[in-house]
């Protein structure tokens, strides 16, 4: 199974490090936050990747290329232009970094990687992280039997409200004004190759429009995560998970 990663936005609520790095590359007790999610997954057996880039996408390329550098020791020889390494930790992982362009939105940039997606796939933010147990999602998924799962959390809503009957999704409203306690949107999808039917166009938000359709044709199911989860959207949502790996409290370090 594939995981897909949604890694080309902007970060502008974040623009003390993102001028520098894509958001997906700040870094997280000397990882990037990127590094952090993929290890979530692989810890549930999927190690095939497929990573949305854009803004600075460049830098995850020249990241993933040298990390075997950067996970291994090693003895360069100058003379002869040779590198050797010895003790290394790199994880068995496959990674596809596509460039879905820079000012895509979330549906164009899944709809730009369809030509990788042959079956049932994961998918989330390139910002996230959580101890969601993605085995218990996807056999979620698998017993709704809608082309859409989404994991819903119950923070203070400042991103997507949720509203549900059962397992089904009745409606879906992308970051509401009204701030009260509900399940919002906190990414960590499991979808059909069907979705890509519902999204029209590159600029086309897949939390909009794709997602809507979806609930209209009762084919959005939410997973209920009640423990841990985080975005970093801010550097104080940085600096808060920053201290969490730091302090040995990380509940997303599953792995």
């Amino acid at each position: 199974m594939k995981a897909v990663i949604l890694a080309g936005g902007l970060g502008t609520r974040i623009s003390e490090e993102s001028h520098l790095r894509p958001k997906p590359l700040i870094e997280i007790g000397g990882k990037p936050i990127l590094w952090h999610i993929m290890k979530i997954y692989s810890h549930h057996g999927i190690n095939d990747f497929v990573i949305c880039c854009g803004y600075k996408g460049y830098m995850i390329k020249e990241y993933f290329a040298n990390y075997l550098l950067h996970m291994s020791d090693v003895t360069i020889n100058l003379e002869t232009s040779t590198l050797t390494t010895h003790r290394h930790t790199a994880e068995p992982w496959s990674v596809t970094l596509i460039d879905t362009g820079i000012n895509s939105g979330t549906g164009g940039r899944l709809k730009n990687i369809q030509h990788c997606i042959d079956d049932t796939f994961c998918m989330t933010y390139g910002d996230g992280v959580s101890n969601v147990n993605i085995s218990e999602l996807l056999q979620f998924h698998k017993e709704q039997k809608t082309f859409a799962t989404v994991t819903g959390i119950e923070p203070a809503s400042k991103y997507g409200k949720i509203s549900i009957n059962g397992a089904k999704v009745t409606s879906f409203e992308e970051k509401p004004s009204e701030l009260n306690k509900t399940w919002i949107n906190g990414g960590f999808f499991v979808l059909e190759p069907d979705i890509f039917s519902f999204i029209k166009n590159e600029t086309e938000f897949f939390e909009n429009g794709p997602l809507e359709k979806l609930v209209k044709q009762n084919q959005l199911s939410m997973y209920q995560h009640k423990d841990f989860w985080s975005a970093m959207d801010t550097l104080r949502d940085k600096n808060e998970l920053e201290n969490l790996w730091d302090g040995g409290m990380a509940p997303w370090k599953v792995w």
